[in-house]
């Protein structure tokens, strides 16, 4: 058991003061040194070690959050360390004026293991989702087709944070105060093609859909509309897009998402778990569209580089491992049957299940925030997502034992909350 994270009450944790650091005064204006654009939990980390966290005063937190599935092959794993090791001991930069055997490497595995032909290597997600968006624009304009410039996008999509990506999210919450939108956008609700073909026109270059959107609240594309999604763009004429920066490098129990339909995209976005926590996004496309990226027509200071391509090389020894990806889709059956467990016993804090692989997502009846700080009570660490969403998102190399040590977790949260809710109903009444 964890020990109590603070001494005010059982859920005095949401408290959150507003500011971590010492704020300075410049003239009648109190500002932390480190920008406040993030509600952040008091939890400082010093160490890690497989599915978890320790703090710097010592306590221990089971972590399925993973940095928002990006701690992909788990804290402090021995290759993933050496290999960023060794390799900073040589080379960590050189720009990509030169050759770098490592991005050489990266990109052979990944094109042996997908769809794709050639990959570009960039720095994060809304990096690769921005590259891909230019990319399909390109492919089009240099195929004789400048006008078609639109990209069909989904509601609940998250793309990222960018100007561009913003707009291809379409989130308003997300774009309040940002300006206007970026044009060449179109939104239509997920899983129903009929809503896809009444936008598709003239000036459509592309679709981009997430096949599993996080953000939102764990919805899973049908396996059904993404082989439609196929036929329509071959039909039109338009270029396939799949977003796989959360959903991507084995999330699902998979390489890449897209594989459970069975269909073949025309170009992929990925990061988050690529390097296990080294900031690293990459697009993955077909010779038809890289072949239009001609020197000069897209860039990057960082993306690529040696120490990079290191760490995603030493992730992608450990995920194309023979047996990882089975073990991967097990932990996610021993998670789902014991979220059904749970949904049954708590019917008043659970609602059921979402998901696929290990990108998990529990649907609450009660308040989202609080069920994930009565978790945090218990020792284990969460994301929320929209549509009230427990999100849950453990490494991919979280073991049986850490599993099962989860759903103990989650139903001491579910009795504290539960216990809470009936206090609250006495005082009341």
């Amino acid at each position: 058991m964890c020990l109590p994270l603070c001494s005010g009450g059982p859920f005095s944790f949401l408290k959150r003061p507003a500011f971590f650091f010492e704020p300075k005064s410049q003239g009648h204006s109190m500002i932390s040194a480190l920008m406040p654009n993030y509600n952040r939990a008091d939890l400082a980390f010093e160490r890690g070690e497989g599915a978890w966290l320790y703090t710097v005063d010592g306590r221990r937190f089971l972590d399925f959050g993973s940095g928002i599935a990006t701690s992909s092959v788990g804290h402090n794993n021995p290759h993933l360390v050496a290999a960023i090791a060794q390799q900073a001991q040589r080379v960590m930069h050189v720009s990509n004026l030169y050759r770098v055997p490592q991005a050489e490497r990266l990109a052979e595995r990944l094109v042996a293991n997908s769809f794709a032909d050639s990959a570009f290597f960039c720095n994060s997600g809304a990096e690769a989702n921005e590259g891909l968006i230019k990319m399909i624009r390109r492919a089009q304009a240099k195929s004789g087709h400048p006008g078609r410039t639109r990209i069909i996008c989904f509601n609940g999509a998250f793309h990222g944070r960018t100007l561009a990506t913003l707009s291809a999210t379409g989130n308003p919450k997300y774009l309040d105060g940002f300006g206007p939108r970026v044009e060449g956008f179109d939104h239509v609700p997920l899983n129903n093609m009929n809503a896809v073909r009444d936008v598709i026109s003239a000036e459509t270059a592309g679709i981009l859909i997430e096949p599993v959107q996080g953000e939102s609240g764990i919805h899973v594309a049908d396996f059904r509309f993404m082989r439609e999604l196929r036929a329509a763009c071959d039909e039109y004429g338009l270029f396939l897009g799949v977003d796989e920066v959360q959903c991507g490098m084995g999330r699902t129990g998979r390489l890449f998402a897209y594989e459970w339909s069975e269909i073949t995209p025309d170009i992929l976005s990925t990061a988050k778990g690529i390097a296990g926590g080294f900031p690293m996004g990459a697009v993955l496309t077909t010779e038809t569209i890289a072949k239009h990226m001609t020197p000069g027509s897209h860039g990057t200071t960082f993306g690529g580089g040696p120490l990079a391509c290191a760490a995603a090389n030493a992730v992608l020894d450990i995920v194309l491992a023979p047996g990882f990806l089975e073990g991967v889709r097990a932990r996610a059956a021993q998670l789902d049957e014991g979220f059904d467990r749970l949904s049954a016993t708590y019917p008043d804090i659970f609602a059921g299940r979402r998901g696929l692989g290990l990108l998990l997502g529990l649907k609450c009846k009660a308040d989202v925030a609080l069920v994930q700080d009565a978790a945090m009570h218990e020792g284990m660490l969460s994301v929320t997502a929209g549509d009230n969403v427990l999100r849950l998102l453990p490494p991919l190399t979280v073991t049986q034992a850490d599993c099962s040590q989860a759903l103990t977790m989650l139903e001491g949260a579910a009795r504290r909350l539960r216990a809470h809710m009936a206090a609250q109903a006495e005082t009341v009444a």
